[in-house]
């Protein structure tokens, strides 16, 4: 080979190389800046966004601007948890009232016996025989208006002031309403002897359930619970919206059906027809309220009244036994205290339902609510309000089953 083929065989293997030096670097730089495009595309998925970005499943309220996460990794989703976005107080609202409603619960059992008979007339011995009332109508069991003293050492249920509750759970019950510690109040049997109030005393007195004011504070824990974690990982996607929002419904459902549950039971702890009829028509209503809740219509922006007006309908049926609970007794000052818990829960269920539904005040000022003060943060703390209330409703109710009881009518 001579010198000048040699000369050009080495220009062509030096073209070569330097071509491929070139590609192999430039498609490094490509491989470079496609690392920084996704890094720059990770990194925007954890920034907050506005509504206009939004895709549509997740454009609920107009009038809330910005500060949205979007399709975020579950991860980082659940950290958000300490972070500020616009559902930050959603979040912590009904945490922090998930939390009081555990502590309350946990309060209650351990403060309030879990079962508790009502005082047996056996244990009285000073119970009145008396031959003939002045309805001349033997043979008929009457509840005394005055209270008959009885020994404590041989009562084997105590009095509700030896339950030493805290402050929190008897603040609720004016003085007229406490009894002192040696005091009972049974059903007397008139017309009878001594030894047949021992046989039909027992038959006459029933064991007050602790299962309806249990069921209510779970309802509530349940609630809360679940809303906060619809709020917190809602956004994830849209399979995770789509369960989260049917499992938030749920919870709606449970808190208003079990809330019926300690007025109606120990209401008409007596009739059990009424008990029954009022309870079985709730819960009925109620999953029906939860079928409903699970067609996919019913979750669009245009379904919004639609849903606040049927869970607002199933708390207003509620007014049907208050109403005849007040019909029944009316001369229990019970009956009256209790009533005003229950209209007070209920105010602050419904305003919470019409703030809801109507957006304010974030419609007034678009833009301005976004963090603090929008309707939804207003909602959950109004309906923190209406449980509470309903639980010192509830500790009416106990104390005024404890110290009474059934009384039956007739034999």
């Amino acid at each position: 080979m001579s010198l000048e083929d040699s000369m050009a065989v080495s220009a062509v293997a030096f073209e070569k190389t330097c071509s491929l030096e070139s590609s192999g670097e430039s498609n490094g730089m490509q491989l470079r800046e496609g690392g920084v495009k996704k890094g720059v595309a990770k990194e925007v998925k954890r920034e907050l966004v506005d509504f206009d970005s939004l895709p549509d499943y997740l454009k609920d309220n107009e009038f809330i601007l910005g500060y949205y996460r979007c399709e975020w990794p579950l991860k980082d989703t659940i950290l958000s948890i300490f972070s500020i976005h616009n559902e930050t107080l959603n979040v912590w609202t009904h945490l922090i009232g998930f939390l009081i409603f555990l502590s309350l619960t946990a309060l209650t059992a351990m403060m309030i016996p879990r079962e508790m008979n009502v005082p047996s007339m056996q244990h009285s011995s000073s119970l009145v025989t008396e031959t003939n009332l002045s309805m001349g109508q033997p043979g008929v069991i009457a509840c005394l208006p005055s209270p008959l003293p009885v020994d404590e050492s041989k009562n084997s249920t105590p009095a509700l002031s030896s339950w030493h509750l805290p402050e929190l759970l008897v603040n609720c019950f004016p003085r007229r309403f406490s009894h002192a510690r040696n005091i009972t109040n049974p059903c007397a049997l008139t017309s009878v002897t001594n030894p047949m109030t021992k046989i039909t005393s027992p038959l006459l007195m029933k064991e007050v359930s602790r299962w309806p004011f249990f069921a209510f504070l779970c309802g509530a824990m349940f609630c809360l619970l679940t809303s906060s974690i619809c709020h917190l990982i809602l956004c994830h996607s849209e399979r995770m919206a789509y369960v989260m929002l049917r499992l938030d419904y749920t919870g709606i459902t449970a808190l208003i059906v079990t809330s019926f549950y300690p007025l109606v039971y120990y209401s008409f702890l007596c009739e059990p027809f009424y008990c029954h009829l009022y309870m079985s028509f709730i819960t009925a209503f109620g999953l029906a309220t939860i079928s409903v809740s699970l067609v996919p219509v019913f979750q669009t922006t245009e379904f919004r009244s639609v849903r606040a007006g049927l869970f607002f309908c199933m708390g207003v049926s509620g007014l049907v036994p208050i109403m005849h609970k007040l019909t029944a007794f009316h001369r229990r000052p019970e009956a009256i205290l209790s009533t005003g818990y229950e209209l007070l829960m209920g105010t602050f269920y419904g305003l919470g339902v019409v703030v809801y539904a109507t957006r304010i005040p974030e419609r007034w000022m678009p833009g301005k609510f976004d963090i603090v003060g929008h309707s939804h943060q207003l909602f959950h703390v109004l309906v923190i309000a209406g449980a509470y209330t309903h639980y010192l409703a509830g500790l009416v109710y106990l104390k005024w089953r404890d110290t009474e009881g059934c009384c039956l009518m007739e034999l």
